[in-house]
């Protein structure tokens, strides 16, 4: 060509070059080809307008798709589109690979693409060569899914910031790795850096709280929310020149700069930094934004965990008080409380301790109905009327009535949202260990006696707080003897993992009676039993597990030779347990049973413990059937393992001292002294100054059930 001749056309150069032209819109979906590019198609050499349905049938299909997904990268960063395409014949045979690159544009009114490009044919380079291997294959793009799959995965599991960023830091991207990685946030009008890996702590100094309009690639990344791709440090120090000071010292040959979006919002930049030249091809650019992606979302997912993780902890720091060690003098109190895993994890149960006007304290604990903000809301209010009517003075029943009528007040303000609340209220005297206890519609407490024996200690009650305005709650009074630890909770430390009161309470009696440690200790086992590791293997009889808010509190009364956990050499050598079985509660029997039965549970005789029960029934029936008093139970084992002794004792107020008859066969009574005679080993009647008491006594086998 001769100086000032007119440059040849467009389509007269392009196609010396064997290279074809075309156009797509996706709003009409029609393709329009010159003839070189319907040559390359496999099609005959002349300008046609194909519909899309009729080029995708001249293309692989994992590459019509790999399309769709470089354009809109493409049109996102405002850079050129460029793919490779296995071009097909009518039998699915590969029978050449074509070059595509288009530049892309958006509609936003049409909502459609507009693309022009070009198509060259290029030659598909030999597996196992240099070329192979940086070539766009089938191999290639397998290895690319699984691991976008893999990494959407762990990245989805990640819990909160740190793990998000370790997740990160172990990516291992197909064909191109990292040798170091970086993430940015916003703080106000500074960039800083949330975490990053691959480089000397301290490395990130220069980076933190720089300012957003300093021309670093990061900060551009968050102000117009396009990726920068920097393929070598010519380029970076061409680019950035006032910043490639700082990164200069750290040896890398390139860099990938990614928004971090959600929700249309940049949050913050990823940095990418490779130790080799990386050319950042359409598919690299792909693989790192679909990265980006996932990572995002992660963050904001481990953002918001995290804010209401401190929310939750906020609340049940302002709503739960902190205990000190001997909190009350001459006892050991430790409590714990475990939020429901769902939602705020916020919920309705509380523990207290309250000092009394009076020198004596004051334990409480409780369920409000709902595992929701409004049941820790009136959590809340509750917890500071019941503190508020106990520092007034009142007694036991008295705060509970109080109380009572305080939430049933709240309930008619808001009755579309009424709630009930079950509570445990107990005073405790610290000089003589006697606690007073009244219960609303709460679980009954449990002692556990020094030598590991668990009883769980029934208590008068009444009606659950807010249910009736005018409802009475009777107490009941029982010694806590040295050494004893006496726990009260919520129904969550019974039920979670599926177990109803029965199944649950033989799983926490079981550890009671097996542990040796403090109060602490002994706290800490009993959340690590329902909700540790071990709690997976010892999942109830219900089909769905219920998860449940746990309040618990342990009070141990320490003693003279022995305290609350503690290896001293002597233990009390008895063991003992009341109760009264009123005229009116004939059913309390049954409760006496239950409670003799626990009292014996390690007896080594199972015939001994079947006869003591069918006595202490026999005595108590009497008391009810023949006097108009109540009766009182005690029973008592002392001695050691192998030569124990028990003995039972009933009580009541009435004059008529009973006499041993021989009933005849048809007889409906009078057989109970027949019975101590033939079953105890040693058996009697005492006069009281108001009332008796009739005694027996069962010595436990020496050498096991029987006898031997």
């Amino acid at each position: 060509m001769r100086t000032g001749e007119p440059l040849p056309a467009v389509g007269d150069v392009l196609a010396a070059l064997a290279t074809g032209m075309w156009h797509w819109d996706t709003a009409t979906g029609q393709v329009t080809v010159d003839a070189e590019a319907a040559r390359l198609l496999g099609l005959p050499a002349e300008q046609v307008s194909l519909t899309e349905a009729q080029v995708r049938a001249r293309l692989h299909p994992v590459d019509w798709n790999e399309i769709t997904g470089v354009v809109q990268l493409a049109v996102t960063e405002g850079t050129l589109a460029e793919v490779r395409i296995r071009i097909m014949d009518e039998r699915g045979r590969v029978v050449r690979v074509v070059r595509s690159r288009s530049k892309p544009s958006f509609d936003p009114v049409r909502k459609a693409y507009e693309l022009i490009g070009t198509l060259q044919e290029v030659t598909e380079p030999t597996p196992g060569t240099p070329a192979g291997r940086s070539a766009v294959t089938g191999d290639w793009r397998r290895s690319r899914e699984a691991f976008l799959l893999d990494a959407g995965r762990a990245l989805a599991e990640a819990r909160s910031t740190q793990e998000v960023l370790r997740v990160a830091a172990n990516l291992s991207m197909p064909g191109f790795s990292p040798a170091g990685l970086a993430v940015f946030g916003v703080q106000g009008n500074q960039l800083t850096i949330i975490g990053h890996h691959g480089h000397q702590p301290g490395a990130e100094h220069p980076f933190t709280h720089m300012a957003l309009d300093t021309d670093y690639p990061a900060a551009e990344v968050v102000r117009t929310g396009r990726a920068v791709y920097l393929s070598s440090p010519a380029q970076y120090q061409a680019r950035y020149p006032l910043t490639w000071p700082l990164a200069e010292p750290f040896g890398r040959r390139s860099w990938a700069f990614l928004p971090l979006t959600v929700a249309g919002r940049t949050m913050g930049a990823w940095m990418a930094a490779f130790a080799y030249p990386v050319a950042f091809t359409p598919d690299e650019r792909s693989v790192l934004t679909t990265v980006a992606r996932m990572l995002a979302q992660a963050l904001s997912r481990a953002g918001l965990a995290e804010s209401e993780r401190e929310l939750t902890d906020g609340l049940q720091r302002t709503m739960l008080p902190t205990l000190g060690p001997q909190r009350i003098p001459g006892m050991s109190v430790a409590a714990r409380y475990v939020p429901t895993g769902g939602g705020l994890q916020v919920g309705g149960d509380w523990y207290d301790v309250i000092p009394l006007p009076s020198g004596r304290f004051a334990l409480v604990i409780g369920d409000v109905q709902g595992h929701d903000v409004r049941a820790a809301g009136l959590m809340g209010q509750l917890r500071i009327a019941l503190r508020a009517y106990a520092s007034e003075g009142h007694r036991p029943d008295a705060v509970l009535s109080r109380a009572s009528r305080f939430l049933h007040g709240i309930n008619d303000t808001a009755p579309a949202e009424w709630r009930f609340a079950t509570c445990l209220y107990v005073e405790v005297d610290p000089v003589t260990g006697v606690l007073e206890v009244a219960r609303a519609g709460h679980l009954d407490p449990a002692i556990r006696m020094p030598d590991g024996t668990v009883l769980s200690r029934p208590t008068a009650g009444g009606l659950p707080l807010g249910v009736d305005p005018d409802a009475d709650y009777p107490t009941t009074r029982f010694a806590l003897e040295p050494a004893e630890t006496l726990l009260i909770c919520t129904d969550g430390l019974i039920e979670t993992g599926g177990h109803d009161l029965e199944t649950g309470w033989r799983r926490i009696r079981a550890l009671l009676e097996g542990h040796g440690g403090d109060p602490e200790e002994l706290a800490d086992a009993l959340v690590q039993a329902v909700h540790g590791p071990s709690s997976h293997h010892t999942t109830g009889p219900l089909a769905d597990r219920r998860e449940d808010d746990i309040a618990l509190l342990l009070l141990c009364r320490q003693g003279a030779g022995y305290g609350c956990g503690d290896t001293v050499a002597v233990r009390p050598s008895v063991r003992r347990t009341m109760l009264t079985v009123a005229q009116a509660e004939p059913e309390r029997v049954g409760v006496a049973r239950r409670q003799l039965r626990e009292l014996l549970h390690d007896w080594s005789s199972p015939d001994q413990v079947d006869s003591a029960v069918l006595l202490l029934s026999e005595l108590l029936t009497n008391v009810l059937v023949h006097t108009d008093t109540d009766a009182l139970m005690v029973a008592e084992v002392t001695g050691p393992a192998g030569g124990r002794r028990m003995r039972i004792e009933v009580t009541d107020a009435g004059d008529d001292l009973p006499h041993k008859r021989s009933p005849g066969e048809l007889a409906s009574s009078g057989r109970g002294l027949v019975l101590i005679e033939l079953l105890a080993h040693a058996w009697g009647v005492e006069p009281r100054g108001a009332g008796k008491s009739i005694w027996f006594e069962l010595d436990e086998p020496a050498g096991g059930p029987d006898g031997s």
